[in-house]
């Protein structure tokens, strides 16, 4: 076992937390009151080659490895969620989708000018009356000659306004449940699509997320992604991509929740002494640094594993429930540590509690991931071989 980041990994990490305290931290606050960020975020994301920081360089990435987008996600998160969020749905849900299901032609129109950050990508699976029962979505794409007209509503999307593609999960076949779910690639400028964002969200304010619309939109064949009937492998190996990026940033988060209450509690004193000299204050920071620590461990051994093109689904679930928990928890003791000042927004650390608890829901509630946690050492659940895997890192031409 190494657990040393290379040099590259740690320029990267130096990189992205330079871009995070330059140009996110300074503006962060007013993005997160007025409900968006400045679009130019994009065209720098790009320019540092974090668009597409693990995908192959043939397809316009930066060819790093799996645990380079860790880094990123982690730095990113330690600024905003919005940003780790948007990350995750373009590179996590959707470009590393494309590269594990995608055709060559697939991957030359729509991976590489994502991966240049020329086009954003999304994901489509969440709908009004499905969540974690994926089985109960109502969306179909029938087959019509050499189109599927689909039909249907998505909702909590990220990057709905913005993203170019998303990856959208239909029936097909209704009556095989599971097993009748196709996937598909669809671009905004397709006729029959629309979006709206969803406005008064208690956190993570700053990002874009909304609903999607589709009204008899004509799909070519071709942009079917894998073959019918396999959407929900296709969703749940992509949940196993977006998932290692949610816990990823949920470590970042963890940081910044300790370097807010380290600050303050250096600054504040009350009985004469500094409130870091207090055991309960002391206790709450201890348990932080336990958690990031945990976390992390837990996060860059899922980065590993992908590298070497193992499955991963079950270390994936624990990494992140237990670092989604972790940040949640972290959050609301360092809005504790600062008292009343914790609860306005003249200190960072209300906005982290915000943030905190879209992650505990979302690509997987802590009630999902404790079922399957258990169900795995009970011996009810086993992986079987995904007809198709990620790419192993070193990637190869």
């Amino acid at each position: 076992m190494n657990f040393e980041f290379t040099t590259e990994q740690e320029i990267l990490r130096k990189t992205v937390r330079q871009f995070v305290d330059d140009e996110i931290i300074p503006h962060i606050a007013k993005w997160d009151t007025e409900g968006g960020f400045d679009p130019k975020i994009w065209s720098r994301l790009a320019d540092l080659g974090l668009m597409g920081v693990c995908v192959p360089e043939q397809y316009g990435g930066s060819g790093m490895d799996y645990n380079a987008l860790a880094i990123v996600c982690e730095e990113l998160e330690r600024g905003d969620t919005a940003f780790r969020t948007a990350v995750s749905v373009h590179t996590g849900l959707n470009s590393m989708t494309l590269m594990q299901w995608g055709t060559e032609a697939q991957k030359q129109q729509y991976l590489v000018p994502q991966a240049k950050g020329v086009r954003i990508g999304a994901f489509g699976l969440t709908e009004p009356g499905a969540g974690s029962d994926v089985a109960a979505m109502s969306t179909t794409a029938v087959r019509d000659g050499d189109d599927y007209v689909l039909n249907g509503q998505k909702t909590w999307i990220s990057l709905c306004d913005i993203a170019d593609h998303f990856i959208v999960f239909a029936y097909t076949d209704k009556a095989k449940k599971h097993h009748g779910i196709s996937a598909f690639i669809v671009e905004r400028s397709m006729a029959g699509f629309t979006s709206r964002a969803i406005k008064g969200k208690y956190g993570i304010r700053a990002g874009n997320t909304g609903e999607l619309f589709f009204e008899d939109l004509r799909i070519p064949v071709e942009n079917r992604l894998g073959e019918e009937g396999e959407g929900f492998k296709i969703a749940m190996s992509a949940l196993d991509n977006g998932r290692f990026t949610v816990a990823a940033g949920a470590v970042g988060l963890i940081q910044a929740c300790i370097e807010a209450s380290v600050k303050y509690c250096h600054e504040r004193e009350t009985f004469g002494k500094s409130i870091g000299e207090h055991q309960l204050v002391g206790q709450m920071i201890a348990k932080m640094e336990a958690g990031y620590q945990m976390s992390r461990l837990l996060v860059y051994r899922v980065g590993e594993l992908k590298n070497k093109g193992v499955r991963n689904t079950r270390e994936t679930s624990l990494a992140k429930w237990q670092a989604c928990d972790f940040a949640n928890k972290a959050a609301d003791d360092a809005v504790q540590i600062y008292g009343a000042y914790g609860y306005s927004d003249e200190y960072p650390v209300a906005r982290y509690l915000r943030n905190s608890k879209a992650p505990v829901i979302y690509e997987g509630t802590r009630e999902i991931h404790t079922v399957m946690q258990a169900d795995y050492v009970l011996g009810k659940r086993q992986d079987k071989p995904l007809v198709k895997m990620l790419p192993r890192w070193p990637f190869e031409e």
